[in-house]
């Protein structure tokens, strides 16, 4: 199985040392502390020596501390809270340290309090967002965002808790390099105790931290998100496809043709308007003679659509997107099975690459659809110069139409299934053509590619073990 736990540790540790982000350097963190350090009232921040840093971080990033950027407002200790305090039902909810898990809260069998035994203890109470920090450290020291919980909150002894402050930091951020193994180290490094291991907050609120500009860390964290979402997916996925990654392979390409791997974007350009530019650029090609006229395909009815897509997408036949073309006959006496000077062209056939050959008859970056024999309807992938036989249908993309995403969601289609029921199966074009498929904005395109890319990444990883 994929061991995404360990892939979500990564994520985190790329991200808070400057790796997962495109770096702007026009925005500066030193100046951006500096600034709240002053508002807070506070001192300037205490020398954070060489051996408190403990990665490398961009030279607009500062170093920091939770000390330095909070005030005991905004920072502080859970509430002393005994067994016999605690009641079956009230109005105070307490969040013991089993509601903080690994970056995420956990959602437990709540104990209460009184209003009566609250102010007896002169509760500290918390509110949904703001970080919680268990102390009593097991594998870990975990942490986790508080979510919307009605009713009054608290939190016990050896929980620290952190209010947001939008003004001056992104809490999330903050959350995930407490969770980086760098920030980890320090905590077990600091800790005391044999049977309760614990690290006390002077020392966890002096541990060092890196301390990105304000909009780099919006941008981190939305990257952590985007990855995590993937994640969560493979982690379903393994849930229910467990030892079958073939399966899993083609759940993920469900997923994607259906415009449930990756979220839709409001920003992008619909798929109406592609279509549009396809339609166009294809028109252009024709009056200039460089493709041919095709015959024109029946309208879409509803009976044929086979399940709902987004909005911002749009159901097309085939042949409407792209242009399909076989390739040319090649005899098996000019096909190398070895790649030399001379035979250096990949030659595909219906099934992949066949061989080597002294020419090529296209350049360029293209999906390749199988059209004969038990595999027909497979998808193949070619790109610079390669030959075509007869037996591999070219894909001519228009308007930016990503290559890459094509192929996948023409595998995706099974096209198999349409084909002749002979000896020989085999695809004829015209069949092809009017298949269905879903089309999404070109920028969704590309983030399906991706995440696609990343997952398959993993299962191929998994096969080789």
């Amino acid at each position: 199985m994929i061991d995404t736990q360990a892939l979500r540790q990564k994520v985190i540790d790329s991200a808070i040392t400057g790796h997962l982000t495109t770096q702007n350097n026009t925005e500066n963190a030193k100046d951006e502390l500096q600034k709240i350090i002053a508002s807070l009232g506070k001192p300037q921040q205490r020398r954070i020596e060489l051996g408190e840093k403990w990665n490398s971080i961009p030279n607009n990033w500062a170093w920091t501390t939770l000390e330095s950027i909070t005030t005991t407002d905004t920072l502080n200790d859970g509430n002393w809270v005994l067994k016999k305090d605690m009641v079956d039902d009230g109005p105070v909810k307490l969040l013991q340290l089993g509601c903080i898990g690994d970056c995420k809260f956990i959602t437990k069998k709540y104990k209460y309090l009184t209003d009566k035994k609250f102010d007896e203890l002169g509760g500290k109470q918390i509110y949904p967002g703001y970080l919680l920090i268990n102390r009593l450290v097991i594998d870990k020291m975990k942490s986790c965002i508080i979510p919307n919980i009605d009713g009054k909150l608290i939190t016990a002894v050896d929980v620290c808790w952190v209010a947001p402050n939008e003004e001056f930091y992104n809490l999330d951020y903050v959350l995930y390099a407490l969770n980086s193994s760098g920030f980890q180290r320090r905590v077990q490094n600091l800790g005391r105790g044999v049977t309760r291991f614990r690290i006390s907050k002077l020392n966890l609120i002096n541990i060092a931290f890196p301390f990105p500009p304000r909009e780099e860390q919006n941008r981190i964290v939305n990257e952590i998100s985007n990855a995590f979402i993937l994640l969560d997916k493979i982690d379903d996925l393994q849930s229910r496809y467990a030892n079958n990654l073939s399966a899993l392979d083609k759940k993920i390409l469900d997923l994607a043709v259906q415009g449930k791997l990756v979220p839709q974007d409001p920003s992008d350009e619909p798929a109406s308007v592609l279509l549009e530019k396809i339609a166009a650029e294809k028109q252009k090609l024709i009056q200039e003679g460089k493709i041919k006229k095709q015959k024109k395909l029946p309208a879409i009815t509803e009976d044929e659509i086979p399940f709902k897509i987004p909005e911002s997408w749009e159901w097309a036949r085939i042949g409407v997107v792209f242009n399909l073309q076989a390739g040319k006959n090649k005899k098996a006496s000019q096909i190398f099975s070895k790649k030399t000077d001379i035979h250096k062209y990949p030659c595909f056939g219906g099934n992949g690459i066949r061989g080597y050959v002294d020419d090529y008859n296209r350049c360029g970056e293209y999906a390749l659809i199988g059209r004969q024999g038990a595999l027909c309807g497979n998808i193949n992938f070619a790109e610079g110069k390669f030959y075509a036989t007869e037996h591999a249908v070219v894909v001519e993309h228009f308007a930016n139409t990503n290559v890459t995403w094509s192929g996948y969601f023409l595998r995706a289609l099974n096209l198999n299934q349409y084909a002749t029921a002979t000896a020989q199966p085999g695809l004829a074009v015209s069949n092809i053509n009017n298949v269905l498929i879903p089309i999404p904005p070109v920028n969704e395109q590309k983030r399906i590619v991706k995440m696609i890319d990343k997952i398959n990444a993993q299962i191929d990883l998994q096969k080789q073990e």
